[in-house]
């Protein structure tokens, strides 16, 4: 039945391919949703006439609380779920339809937002480096732009990871990838004074200042959580009125499309934000190319001049 292969694959994502919880939390969502459309059938029931069935089952789905219909985008996430779910089976020589038969809907791709050097400036200079929990806010800004690090991979890091003397230290990201990132000599800066100011015994890079102390596990407890992050560098965008509703991933999307406009060559921004594919490191062409573009349009209006 599946509800059981279901379990089993969820066991695999966790031990086998060291899943986050979040991503074992989001397939349990999407696959459940699954399972209350088919009901707990054998994995060889599973058919394109079944699949299609499902397709109009989630194009007519209607959230209750938001009384909206599911975009075509999270549409798609319940067919990425269940593709891996199929594959998992196939891999497991459990009979049932092939992944490659389960199609995607087309979307339209979301427009990267970017901050220009004027709103970025803005924003990493918007805490206040008087107070300890500002500066550690600049040494996070700061660092979240100099290296592209996702968010949960700021969130992750211990303050040994930091060796000031160097320029750059190493992380691991998705699918438990190790690559090198670089820092930038302001991030080094806000970070050295960030650290100097910090008086505690406590492990994790980057910990909250509120509420009550808790040294158990090396001060773990203490740590910023990615949705801290987030409400963090939310808190600063408002602060300075950005018209982009800014997140970590701006941040990141930002020192991508800052490296490409500044010569560095595909391959090596891949490595940098740590894309498997290439592909996917390959949407920041489109912005760096209509930025040049709008260069391009302004020298020859009169509004960039010639340097000689």
């Amino acid at each position: 039945m599946i509800s059981s292969s279901i379990t089993d694959f969820l066991e695999y994502l966790e031990i086998e391919r060291n899943a986050s919880q979040k991503t074992i939390q989001n397939y349990d969502h999407y696959l459940k949703r699954f399972l209350g459309f088919a009901g707990d059938i054998e994995p060889n029931k599973i058919d394109l006439g079944l699949v299609r069935k499902y397709r109009l089952y989630l194009g007519r789905f209607v959230d209750p609380e938001t009384k909206k219909p599911l975009k075509r985008v999270t549409q798609n996430y319940f067919m990425i779920a269940l593709r891996a779910f199929l594959r998992y089976l196939a891999r497991h020589d459990i009979n049932s339809l092939s992944a490659e038969k389960v199609e995607l809907g087309e979307t339209e791709a979301s427009p990267i937002k970017v901050l220009d050097e004027d709103a970025l400036q803005k924003l990493l200079e918007a805490p206040d480096v008087l107070d300890k929990a500002g500066l550690r806010d600049r040494a996070l800004l700061e660092l979240l732009f100099s290296t592209g690090l996702r968010v949960s991979e700021l969130a992750s890091l211990n303050r040994d990871t930091i060796n000031l003397n160097r320029t750059e230290f190493s992380v691991i990201g998705k699918g438990s990838k190790e690559r090198v990132v670089f820092l930038s000599d302001s991030a080094l800066k806000w970070l050295g004074e960030y650290l100097h100011g910090r008086h505690d015994p406590y492990q994790p890079l980057f910990i909250r200042f509120q509420g009550k102390e808790n040294s158990e596990d090396n001060g773990e407890k203490m740590r910023l959580t990615p949705r801290s992050i987030e409400r963090i560098v939310e808190k600063y965008v408002k602060a300075v009125g950005l018209s982009i509703k800014a997140t970590p991933h701006t941040l990141r999307h930002s020192f991508a499309t800052d490296l490409l406009i500044n010569g560095a060559d595909i391959r090596s921004v891949q490595e940098m934000l740590g894309h498997s594919n290439i592909a996917t490191t390959q949407i920041y062409t489109h912005v760096t190319n209509r930025h040049l573009k709008d260069i391009h349009k302004a020298f020859h209006s009169g509004n960039i001049k010639k340097i000689s």
